[in-house]
């Protein structure tokens, strides 16, 4: 494996957590800290799409040594996506954890996906 994927996609979150630019940015560092990786830089957290409001939002890009932590955040549902891709393997039972710590969702569905782009059975397949 060279690297992991993990992607959460979290319904109903703690409206008034997931509204503060503040709390995601504490929730961020919490991750980096609790998954193992290092922080390149600051995390960039900016409120987006409010002439969609179905969609607006914060989102946030965190860049660690190993990839990046991504995520956005809906107001009007208060769904969350969070990924977190990296060479470096984590524990996805760590990062559910502090997702559930900081945004209390009422349902997580978790993708946790292997990256590997030398792998066999991840090789295209030609045709012909």
């Amino acid at each position: 494996m060279r690297g992991r994927c993990l992607i959460l996609d979290c319904a109903a979150c703690d409206k008034g957590a997931i509204r503060s630019g503040e709390a995601i940015r504490k929730f961020c560092g919490d991750l980096v800290e609790s998954i193992g990786m290092v922080a390149y830089g600051k995390p960039l957290v900016e409120h987006f799409a409010t002439h969609v409001p179905e969609a607006a939002g914060y989102s946030l890009v965190q860049l660690i040594e190993t990839s990046a932590i991504t995520g956005h955040f809906c107001d009007a549902s208060g769904d969350t996506y969070v990924n977190v891709f990296s060479c470096k393997d984590f524990d996805p039972g760590v990062a559910i954890a502090v997702v559930r710590k900081h945004f209390r969702p009422d349902n997580i569905r978790c993708v946790d996906l292997p990256r590997d782009a030398r792998a066999d059975h991840l090789a295209p397949r030609r045709a012909g």
